[in-house]
């Protein structure tokens, strides 16, 4: 067991109205990056991107649904997974329940990979999830947005994701965990996850 100090009632009452000062502050400062966040400029897409759903090929702007917002999971699959991320997984346990909450605030959720959808249908199934999952097989929308990287990109020993520079070298190499993905460590780490944000054009409202 950690060893931890004792002290009394007050002792305790003036450190957490201390640590509550500090606390606030952080508040401050996470609502002020919010707010800067807020104002990045936004990047046109010019590039048209399709993707394979449960009702057949769909466009970036299908994917919308009528909302004016979409956010997108970027789920590690892969097209030689066996099966999902178990990362990913445990992330998307939660998006069947929030999904309904974005909705009503005018934003469409999806997960998108790369796999097939057949795989992605088969996975789905059976995790019991009814969230829309679209594949983006044989597009370049997952290497544009830095969560799939090429093999040439990967033998380089450097690739870009979460907006910093990762090292290709560092691989998997615990044999039950590569067991999951059903893949060699440098087909699982040519795949990576993030989270893309994508505002309506007005002239498409």
């Amino acid at each position: 067991m950690t060893d931890h100090k004792t002290g009394t009632r007050k002792e305790w009452l003036a450190a957490r109205l201390e640590l509550l000062k500090a606390e606030k502050e952080l508040t401050r400062r996470s609502d002020e990056l919010a707010r800067r966040r807020q104002e990045l400029p936004w990047v046109r897409i010019d590039k048209e991107y399709r993707f394979e759903t449960d009702e057949g090929s769909a466009s970036l702007a299908d994917l919308f649904r009528g909302r004016s917002q979409l956010l997108i999971y970027h789920f590690m699959f892969g097209p030689d997974y066996k099966a999902g991320c178990p990362s990913c997984s445990a992330i998307a346990d939660g998006f069947d329940g929030f999904a309904v909450h974005l909705a009503n605030h005018d934003v469409m959720l999806w997960a998108v990979s790369r796999a097939p959808l057949p795989k992605l249908q088969a996975y789905k199934r059976r995790m019991e999830w009814t969230f829309p999952w679209a594949s983006s097989f044989e597009s370049d929308f997952n290497y544009d947005y830095g969560v799939a990287f090429t093999e040439e990109e990967q033998r380089s020993g450097v690739v870009q994701h979460n907006y910093r520079a990762m090292n290709t070298r560092s691989e998997l190499r615990d044999q039950d965990t590569l067991a999951v993905y059903g893949t060699d460590a440098a087909t699982t780490t040519r795949e990576a996850p993030g989270v893309s944000a994508f505002p309506l054009p007005q002239n498409k409202m």
